[in-house]
């Protein structure tokens, strides 16, 4: 028998304090939780690990419902660009990497769009760092890339090149491209790039885990299984990690399909996922989850609107007659009705991407057509939800669809302020980010990281649900009144996230519960709203193992 008793916390548990100081682990199973010294006197604690949690909360471990950990652990190996701030930083970190690179491609990512007048460097710019060498960087968001002339040259682009359905190319007054690529297009220069070694597929997703684990998160999906974003499918780098058992969290994936599938297509789809679900299931890895990305993003005009984006600094009204760009809706909707009931009847959740408000009701309007006994099978989510119609705000409770927030990109950023909220307009950046919204029409609600588009740290992302505000940041708000409280959001971050994933028995602290759980460096219920990112995690403790201690 193994026993661990932390003591002289304050341990929380979905949504609500409980009695005591101390919680007792017995055989990896929440045994007690109440007074340090009755807990201590009970026969199963003899020999207890004793663990001071020295004021800290102690909570339910965190689960990442959306998160990219195979793309961040490889991209965080190589050409890192995330924490290189304005475009001349950006540019000489590109610089140092390829003076000691002598690969065939310069791959990496991480830039900023706000960084780049219209969020869209060029490829003028890199070739001054790079030379000859083809370059291939994607953005933050992911859903754009930088690339230099070289490599428009590789893949044969040119002012004849036209643009993909699901994507465009930036071009100057004649046609010619520019350096940016978004969506689709990225696709045009991403069959060139050198595939990644299984060795570095293996070693970029373990050092993605330990860096999960450090942050208290022990059970995550990974939001895309597949070719995209010039990376291939994670699932072999997964069932090794498994198989060697050097990955200890608790791993569910979201097999990817394809934005260019048919309708005459989908049987034979829904056939194959079964197939690979079933492969990677015998490997102890699930995925009965698919992932179908029904629009792109707002900054880049590829987020699907009901009505037009506005043309940035025109006079033009909240309805929207600037640009006439509606975005891209990646299905039709006979090919999302028809791929998400195939799939819904094959025994998959379905788990959406979803950024602007026609996007958002596309979703739901699949899921409403999926017949009741399928939909009810499993949990269902839409990912990201940023710009929502407020009539489809009660539908998410109506359906049982769950909402999967990533709620750190609720505030103002440049990023929102400088390309966003210019391109919607002022009624419909008022129904960004509705979590409040959610809450309080009943909808189920759960959180992910979406890293690396986003830090993978749950407590960052706390923060930002309850002050609506960057940590750090002193910019007004952004939609204040639909910030959570702190409880609200650190339960969707635990309880919320562990139900989506189908982790019954963890989650909470509750005896019998599984003992996945954390102890925090502090207390964020006695202090300032303001300081919840100073939160750390100093332990985290997964089926009953301590894995980390700060």
């Amino acid at each position: 028998m193994s026993a661990l008793l932390i003591h002289g916390g304050r341990p929380w548990s979905d949504g609500a304090f409980l009695p005591g100081d101390a919680v007792l682990v017995v055989d990896g199973r929440i045994a007690a939780v109440g007074e340090r010294a009755a807990l201590a006197a009970r026969d199963d604690a003899a020999g207890a690990e004793a663990i001071d949690a020295a004021g800290g909360l102690v909570h339910p471990s965190f689960a990442d419902a959306h998160v990219h950990a195979a793309m961040a652990g490889i991209e965080a190996l190589g050409l890192d660009l995330s924490g290189a701030h304005g475009a001349t930083a950006c540019l000489a970190a590109v610089a140092a990497y390829a003076a000691t690179h002598d690969g065939p491609w310069i791959v990496g990512g991480g830039w900023h769009m706000s960084d780049y007048a219209g969020g869209a460097p060029t490829a003028e710019a890199l070739d001054a760092v790079t030379g000859d060498v083809p370059a291939f960087l994607v953005n933050a968001d992911h859903h754009g890339a930088w690339v230099n002339t070289a490599a428009l040259r590789a893949a044969g682009i040119s002012a004849a090149t036209p643009d993909p359905a699901d994507g465009r190319l930036e071009r100057d007054g004649d046609g010619n491209p520019t350096g940016t690529l978004h969506e689709g297009a990225m696709a045009l220069v991403e069959r060139h790039l050198p595939s990644v070694t299984p060795d570095a597929a293996r070693a970029g997703l373990a050092a993605a885990a330990r860096t999960m684990l450090g942050l208290g998160v022990t059970a995550w999906q990974e939001a895309i299984l597949g070719e995209y974003g010039g990376h291939s499918d994670a699932s072999p780098a997964y069932r090794a990690l498994i198989a060697e058992g050097a990955l200890a969290a608790r791993v569910s994936g979201a097999l990817w399909v394809p934005r260019d599938l048919m309708l005459e297509a989908v049987p034979d789809l829904v056939a194959a996922f079964a197939r690979r679900r079933a492969a990677n299931a015998a490997a102890g890895f699930d995925t009965s989850t698919a992932k179908i990305m029904v629009d792109g993003v707002a900054e880049n005009l590829t987020a699907a609107m009901h009505e037009p984006y506005l043309a940035p600094g025109c006079d033009c009204g909240a309805g929207g007659s600037g640009s006439g760009e509606r975005g891209i809706a990646y299905f039709s909707v006979e090919v999302l009705r028809a791929v998400s009931a195939a799939l819904a009847a094959e025994g998959f959740a379905l788990h959406f991407h979803a950024i602007g408000d026609r996007a958002v009701t596309d979703a739901l309007d699949a899921v409403e057509a999926v017949p009741a006994p399928d939909r009810n099978r499993r949990r269902h989510h839409v990912a990201h939800v940023q710009v929502v119609d407020p009539a489809d705000v009660p539908r998410f409770a109506a359906l049982g669809v769950t909402v999967n927030a990533q709620a750190l990109w609720a505030r103002n950023a440049p990023q929102m302020t400088e390309l966003t909220a210019p391109i919607l307009g002022e009624r419909r950046s008022g129904w960004q980010y509705p979590f409040g919204s959610f809450l309080r029409a009943g909808a189920a609600l759960a959180m992910g990281s979406d890293w690396p588009v986003s830090t993978p740290d749950p407590w960052q992302a706390i923060h930002t649900a309850v002050t609506r505000r960057e940590p750090g940041s002193e910019a007004p708000p952004l939609n204040p009144g639909e910030a959570l409280t702190l409880a609200e959001a650190l339960r969707a971050y635990t309880a919320g996230s562990h139900r989506l994933l189908g982790l019954e028995g963890s989650g909470v602290l509750e005896v019998g519960a599984r003992a996945d759980l954390c102890v925090a460096s502090r207390d964020p219920f006695s202090g300032r709203s303001e300081d919840i990112a100073r939160t750390r995690t100093a332990v985290t403790v997964l089926g009953g193992e301590v894995v980390v201690r700060g």
